[in-house]
């Protein structure tokens, strides 16, 4: 039993095939000018539209699709009402129509959810998806803590959002960092690579409120950095160091507030190495592989097979 699953984000344009165990994705990062910071949503959209035939066609066989059982999309940002972002409407609709010309069940799911799927699937954890644990979705436009539970129908995950940054974004931060420095938009990579190189470790605090927090000043502390002729090895290590500092006490501060429940951690900024170590020793979470950590379509793959091993044929709206 093989299915697809279509994913549109404002970063990437991905394609994944699932049957239930193994699965693959194909995905391809939208293009950024030097010196942008993102994409207007009408090019984004445009891009998708562009890339998807492609990708497809390097995902599977025309065959292989002719076989497919089941086609499924994220067709918003979160499982919430209000949540709309336009270049979601590519997949969805693209994946619409190819479920109709095979005369299979479509699904519909947010990117979030996704994201969540993917990140307990690649960590050997899938049966998380069927319990309640907390999870972080650190991504370019996201960085919140959530408490993640099953939906009755036990198919795709609901999210409540305990905690997080009330401004800017974990990714933000870092790919505006990144511009600052002169690198390429998206940056996490690159300061992942400089964290190695730093000579000096330089403190800031960010004020924790409950489970919240602000990073829309450390901006400007990375100005002031450049401003001082500091190496960028340093600021690179200062942005990551002071993200990492803050979600490890969040964590903390929700292990002590929901006991027992594990940690889960998705999203991009996921695959930083200094992260992943520091959140892995101090808060024992789990974290999805860094090639399903980055926007990918696996996880949608995955509810999408989820959604047609439990509900039969029929259309499912989380």
């Amino acid at each position: 039993m093989q299915v697809l699953g279509l994913d549109t984000s404002n970063y990437t344009t991905s394609a994944a095939v699932f049957d239930g165990t193994a699965g693959k994705n194909q995905g391809q990062l939208l293009q950024v000018r030097s010196g942008e910071l993102g994409l207007r949503q009408s090019d984004a959209l445009f891009q998708h539209v562009k890339q998807l035939p492609g990708i497809i066609a390097d995902l599977a066989p025309g065959e292989t699709l002719k076989q497919l059982q089941a086609v499924g999309a994220s067709t918003r940002p979160r499982a919430v009402e209000g949540s709309y972002m336009p270049c979601f409407l590519a997949g969805a609709s693209q994946g619409q129509v190819l479920a109709q010309v095979l005369g299979v069940p479509f699904y519909a799911f947010s990117h979030q959810q996704g994201h969540l799927a993917a990140a307990a699937w690649s960590a050997g954890r899938i049966g998380l998806l069927d319990c309640p644990f907390l999870a972080w979705h650190l991504s370019g436009g996201t960085t919140e803590l959530l408490l993640v539970e099953p939906e009755a129908d036990r198919v795709a995950p609901r999210a409540e959002i305990l905690g997080g940054t009330s401004d800017l974004s974990a990714g933000q931060l870092i790919d505006r960092t990144g511009v600052l420095l002169g690198l390429d938009f998206p940056a996490g990579k690159a300061l992942d690579a400089l964290y190695g190189q730093a000579d000096a470790c330089l403190n800031y605090r960010v004020k924790l409120q409950g489970l919240s927090f602000s990073l829309s000043g450390m901006e400007n502390q990375v100005k002031r950095l450049l401003e001082q002729g500091e190496k960028p090895a340093n600021i690179a290590r200062f942005t990551l160091d002071t993200i990492i500092g803050v979600v490890i006490r969040a964590t903390q501060e929700a292990k002590r507030r929901y006991p027992g429940l594990p940690v889960l951690c998705s999203g991009g900024v996921a695959s930083n190495s200094q992260l992943r170590t520091a959140m892995k020793e101090t808060c024992g979470a789990l974290f999805a592989q860094p090639q399903y950590a980055a926007d990918n379509a696996m996880g949608t793959a995955i509810l999408t097979w989820r959604a047609l091993e439990r509900s039969g044929m029929g259309e499912h709206e989380p």
